[in-house]
């Protein structure tokens, strides 16, 4: 299993998993930061290692009119402070080779989303960034089929690549997860994240937007856990059902430490283990 490094936070062998949290999309600079010190607060006190994550930019929302987030331009200055006062690491997407260089100068991990799983040009420029690559496995792709994307990245010599399960299409508005995918994926030989809030949405449910079932969330991140996932990823906000994105899949932050607590007692077992293995 390949470690990947991103600052003093690590990914994979018999690591504890890392949490990679924040609100969907930022809304506001002092939401994200009210967020931002409450995640680094909790997850100090259950010594478990924090990646803070927020989009500048929605690209792939359900309508035209649905909020996307503040840009680029200031959604980076927004992320950059969050790096800068609370020391945290952070991860983003990137939606367009044109972005790469700008997201690489802030982002300490680019994201590719899991509609752009299969964007030739836009993995190789990822890559090319020499920055760590979070590569999201699309809904509509096979957990060994996600290889083909990974070859893509590594053709750059840029092998610091973490690989996210976020459920796969199942009939009309619906996601499953088959946690099988957790372990093929991981015998690709690289960190492998479970995206349970994600997970849970029901894409295009509520018409114009995306619905959720946020109960589910920890079920899921329980079960991933019982497998040995090297990080796990939780869109929070506040008030989630007031929140401008992904609202319905979204844990409330008042959960998070609770629910966290058990899933690193579930990590710590699997990972305590004589066998190793998910079986």
């Amino acid at each position: 299993m390949r470690e990947v490094k991103v600052g003093s936070v690590g990914f994979g062998g018999s690591k504890q998993l890392v949490l990679i949290a924040g609100p969907c999309a930022i809304e506001d600079e002092a939401l994200t930061l009210r967020i931002a010190e409450a995640l680094k607060t909790l997850t100090t006190e259950l010594k478990c290692e924090l990646i803070f994550k927020a989009s500048y930019d929605k690209a792939n929302r359900t309508s035209v009119t649905s909020f996307r987030g503040l840009g680029m331009d200031r959604g980076l200055r927004i992320l950059e402070r969050v790096r800068t006062e609370f020391e945290l690491p952070i991860i983003s997407d990137i939606h367009d080779v044109s972005q790469v260089d700008a997201a690489a100068d802030v982002l300490d991990i680019m994201q590719i989303p899991a509609f752009l799983s299969r964007q030739t040009d836009l993995l190789v420029a990822a890559g090319n960034s020499g920055k760590p690559i979070n590569l999201k496995k699309g809904q509509f792709l096979a957990p060994w089929d996600i290889e083909h994307g990974v070859k893509k990245i590594a053709s750059t010599g840029n092998e610091d690549i973490l690989l996210t399960e976020r459920g796969v299409s199942f009939g009309y508005n619906n996601l499953v997860v088959d946690m099988r995918s957790l372990v093929i994926m991981r015998e690709m030989g690289y960190p492998v994240i479970f995206d349970a809030t994600h997970s849970v949405q029901l894409p295009g449910g509520a018409g114009g937007a995306s619905s959720g079932q946020r109960e589910y969330v920890g079920a899921l991140s329980r079960a991933a856990a019982a497998t040995g996932i090297d990080g796990l990823f939780w869109e929070v906000h506040e008030n989630p059902d007031n929140a401008l994105c992904d609202g319905a899949n979204s844990l409330p932050l008042a959960q998070v430490k609770s629910l966290l607590q058990q899933i690193l007692e579930f990590d710590a077992t699997f990972k305590q283990s004589d066998s190793g293995s998910a079986c």
